[in-house]
């Protein structure tokens, strides 16, 4: 009896121990998980990314700072809301060529996505020039730290 009684007081602490590892799974699953949709972000096959070397000119009274600063924080979600599908990046040049220079990635599911707001030419489709005319409150508070022209090529993801 007194062996059932050990035997059924073990059995009762395995379970709770199992409990308590399956909830520590549990939520290491749910970490895990989470990390990968929130930063999993990867590039796809025929994926359109346009990369936009960017030609900066602040006025004197701006900083490059305050333009990122202005740009990721306001230009980028405002832009990203406008032209839905598009995902815009602020890049800055560490080597090579455009060393010190900013670019600016768009990157797109498909080049289907892309002609919704842009022709062949570059310039923008109906669609995209009504984003545009979304976008004309912040392109004029971007004005006030400079302005910027870009050079680009749209690569698809092979």
């Amino acid at each position: 009896m007194a062996e059932d009684l050990c035997s059924l007081v073990s059995l009762e602490n395995f379970f709770k121990q199992s409990q308590t590892i399956m909830k520590k799974l549990a939520v290491l699953t749910a970490f895990v998980i989470l990390s990968g949709i929130t930063y999993g972000q990867t590039l796809q096959k025929g994926n359109l990314v346009g990369v936009h070397v960017m030609k900066l000119n602040l006025n004197p009274d701006a900083t490059m700072n305050q333009f990122k600063e202005f740009f990721i924080k306001t230009y980028v979600p405002e832009g990203e809301k406008a032209l839905p599908g598009m995902k815009i990046f602020l890049g800055k040049g560490i080597r090579g060529e455009d060393e010190n220079s900013y670019c600016l990635f768009y990157v797109f599911a498909s080049e289907m996505d892309r002609d919704k707001f842009f022709k062949k030419d570059g310039s923008f489709t109906e669609v995209g020039t009504a984003a545009l005319e979304k976008l004309k409150p912040i392109d004029e508070k971007l004005s006030k730290f400079g302005t910027y022209s870009t050079k680009y090529t749209d690569w698809v993801v092979q």
